[in-house]
């Protein structure tokens, strides 16, 4: 690349890569035979030509500190700086500050936390809070940081600075930020005081059969297993709808796969399910249960056969049960979605699901090294598509609604027996 190219404040996306990955790839190679001082001179070299941004480009790829580079710049301009030995011994100088301050990570990671956005099923993260105001609300909370501190430690953190560009999966609702910080403040409520919460969704349906499943899996070489040519499934075949429903404080999911049709009724009996199977145990003293759930479905806000079935379930629980919706378009943030489906997912990766056993057994045996724990049953009972819900029905309903989005937020409380 031409040194009047490097030297340009237009540099575009694709050759600052380039530079960056040129200089990381020369900085391996030479910093193991470097002494600190000729570890400076090689970075000031490297920025002064690269030009405008070498300084940062320079740190970036090598870890320096900006200012260090900048004073070595200004001390090859007046030739101040000398090659020699280590001016300090091995692990001299100042500690880095997560060894100084051990609470700051959690901290960072907890600021983050609620504005967290992407795609919950790739280990990347990114964040939309500037690292200006991080450093500024961490500065608040008493740890002695700065900007650019803030900014290193996201990548240890996981997060990397992205665009904001707009997805195909929906339009954006105005409240759609301020509906995920009212959601992760009813989480933290209800996890501090030691209520159940519960995230739950029906998982993509599946054919039961010898049908090909995305993925690969280890078999004897030049024997793969041999599957259908197509995924049409026969008519009166089987097919299965799992519906979870997900403890992000236990890190426990329970998953009903019913053979029937996905119904609002469906939904609540995998909760009543979850509840008398895993529920009951872990929360005896419980007296309110919060539920995330997408928009739509067939626990959607505007399906009411749902807040109507709800309800039924709460005057048999005597729980009186708060739900919180996720906006339109942005199923992907419920937390069922990466904690729980994304590693069913993996585990039947290039297995056919070939009966039901096979479906609840893959399910049940799903874990990570994190600590997830699965429990899988099937459901044979039927479910009536199309119920209609009368007008009366509702206002006979316990239902409060919240001042912030009602349709989205609110609560069924138990009706007298």
């Amino acid at each position: 690349m031409q040194l009047q190219l490097l030297c340009t404040w237009g540099m575009n996306r694709q050759e600052r890569a380039e530079i960056l990955a040129a200089v990381q790839q020369r900085f391996r190679v030479v910093a193991p035979y470097l002494t600190e001082p000729c570890r400076r001179m090689w970075a000031a070299a490297e920025a002064t030509t690269i030009g405008s941004h070498g300084i940062t480009l320079v740190a970036e790829a090598t870890g320096l500190s900006r200012t260090t580079i900048h004073k070595a710049v200004q001390a090859v301009d007046e030739g101040s700086l000398t090659p020699g030995e280590r001016q300090r011994q091995p692990g001299g100088g100042r500690k880095p500050l997560i060894e100084t301050d051990p609470t700051l990570l959690e901290d960072l990671d907890r600021l983050i936390d609620p504005a967290t956005r992407g795609d919950p099923e790739s280990p990347l993260r990114w964040t939309c809070k500037s690292t200006t105001h991080l450093a500024e609300a961490l500065q608040q909370q008493g740890h002695a940081i700065s900007q650019p501190t803030v900014y290193r430690l996201l990548g240890s953190l996981g997060y990397s600075l992205q665009s904001n560009r707009k997805t195909a999966e929906g339009t954006d609702h105005p409240d759609r930020d301020a509906q995920f910080q009212f959601i992760y403040r009813q989480v933290k409520r209800f996890q501090r005081h030691g209520r159940p919460v519960i995230s739950v969704d029906t998982k993509k349906k599946e054919n039961v059969g010898n049908f090909g499943q995305g993925g690969q899996e280890w078999e004897p070489k030049g024997n793969p297993r041999k599957v259908k040519a197509h995924d049409f499934r026969p008519k009166g075949g089987a097919r299965v709808n799992p519906y979870g429903v997900y403890d992000p404080t236990d890190d426990v999911g329970w998953v009903n796969v019913g053979i029937s049709h996905d119904t609002a009724q469906f939904a609540v009996a995998s909760i009543r399910g979850w509840w008398h199977k895993l529920g009951r145990q872990r929360y005896p003293a419980a007296e309110q249960l919060l539920i995330t759930a997408d928009a739509g479905g067939s626990n959607g806000y505007r399906t009411r056969l749902w807040k109507v079935e709800l309800q039924k379930l709460a005057d048999e629980l005597d729980l009186t049960i708060r739900v919180c919706h996720f906006p339109p378009g942005t199923s992907k943030w419920n937390k069922i979605e990466h904690r729980l489906f994304s590693f069913i997912s993996k585990n039947w990766r290039g297995r056919p699901l070939d009966s039901l056993g096979t479906v609840v057994n893959l399910i049940s045996n799903t874990k990570t090294k994190a600590g997830l724990y699965v429990e899988a049953s099937l459901d044979f009972a039927s479910y009536e598509k199309g119920i209609k819900v009368t007008k009366e029905q509702m206002e006979h309903l316990h239902l409060k609604r919240d001042k912030f989005h009602g349709e989205w937020n609110y609560s069924l409380t138990p009706r007298a027996k």
